[in-house]
């Protein structure tokens, strides 16, 4: 919105010419995301605590969660706000990758929000029915994959997929790319939701993940780093650079509070949301794959659930880990809730790192 409002004044206000670089209106948004979080923040976690918008802690989780109960939750919704504004007011709003990247963070903030507040009604851990929540979930997947084989009949976009160390290796996966698509939105925005068990573990691997695909976006669309590294080169992808900056600026913001011990929750209608803008971002820009090694906690943290109950179920009873996620089994083995956090972190910034250098190993 506002650049549409100052561009146009670029000619009698050389000044507004910046206005016209995405590194500007990136940094522009970042900034404005990390302030409206660290503003609005204060005022978010009173309203909660005066509406008893507490968290509710599951009776089988770790005893050492027991006087986290009635933390105020819900905290996606600043998280929500601070990245959806800075982006609504600093990106080029005619750019339809930008639009499909905002409803699909809030379609699944809104099935998030869902099942926080049937929780918070019912007083228990239990949501959303599990069929629902997944089956909206879906849907909202499905929408996003007939609009990208729209857009790839009109010529804006392609269903290639790109493989990590490969050059040539670029197959096309056509009407498929759709189940694809689903796949990837519903297994992104699960994981980041699983891996939201400890005080600032979730958010701060996720501003990791975001800030790898801050730079992902930008030398997608940009002409000479696309070519250089041989990569899809998108020109309106390169939009998505000011989406993403709004994440990693509303990340740290919300962190702020978050950090342990945390003051407030993100809940479901962050983490759901947050998947999501995962996954659609690494979806537009046509990096999907690299999403594995970008997210690797979010994966290693989905991968473990996946185990255990596979494992349980095979042998009758018998467990892998102490408990899943694999923060939990971390927790029960006696390292205390800040290392644990802080080491998945340190692994976190390995992987961003790692899927950096991957596009030049190739």
């Amino acid at each position: 919105m506002l650049y549409h409002l100052l561009y146009p004044f670029h000619t009698q206000l050389s000044v507004l010419n910046v206005t016209r670089y995405i590194t500007f209106r990136t940094a522009a948004a970042t900034l404005s995301a990390l302030a409206i979080s660290l503003a609005f923040g204060p005022l978010l976690i009173r309203k909660l605590r005066e509406f008893q918008i507490g968290q509710v802690v599951r009776a089988d989780g770790p005893q050492t969660h027991r006087p986290k109960a009635g933390t105020p939750t819900m905290g996606g919704l600043l998280i929500l706000t601070a990245a959806l504004v800075p982006t609504l007011l600093w990106a080029d709003l005619t750019n339809v990758y930008v639009w499909i990247a905002v409803l699909t963070t809030a379609g699944y903030g809104a099935i998030g929000f869902a099942d926080d507040y049937l929780k918070i009604v019912r007083k228990s851990h239990h949501g959303l029915l599990p069929r629902y929540k997944m089956g909206f979930q879906i849907l909202i997947g499905i929408a996003v994959g007939v609009t990208l084989l729209v857009l790839q009949h009109e010529g804006l976009y392609n269903t290639r997929l790109m493989f990590p160390f490969f050059k040539r290796l670029i197959p096309d996966l056509g009407y498929g790319y759709l189940v694809f698509a689903v796949f990837v939105l519903v297994a992104e925005s699960n994981a980041v939701n699983l891996t939201d068990g400890l005080d600032g573990l979730a958010i701060s691997v996720f501003a990791i993940a975001a800030s790898a695909y801050t730079a992902l976006a930008y030398v997608t669309g940009h002409r000479v780093f696309a070519e250089y590294l041989q990569i899809v080169r998108f020109p309106q992808a390169a939009e998505l650079t000011v989406f993403c900056g709004s994440l990693v600026g509303a990340s740290l913001g919300f962190l702020w509070y978050n950090s342990y011990p945390a003051e407030i929750f993100m809940g479901d209608v962050g983490s759901l949301a947050l998947g999501a803008a995962l996954g659609i971002v690494a979806i537009l820009i046509k990096q999907e794959l690299l999403l594995l090694i970008v997210g690797g906690v979010f994966v290693l943290e989905a991968l473990s659930v996946v185990l255990q109950v596979g494992y349980f179920k095979a042998t009758g009873g018998q467990r892998i880990f102490r408990m899943a996620p694999l923060h939990h089994h971390f927790e029960l083995s006696g390292w205390s809730e800040p290392k644990v956090i802080t080491r998945f972190v340190i692994v976190g910034i390995i992987f961003a790192l790692f899927s950096l250098a991957t596009l030049k190993l190739r």
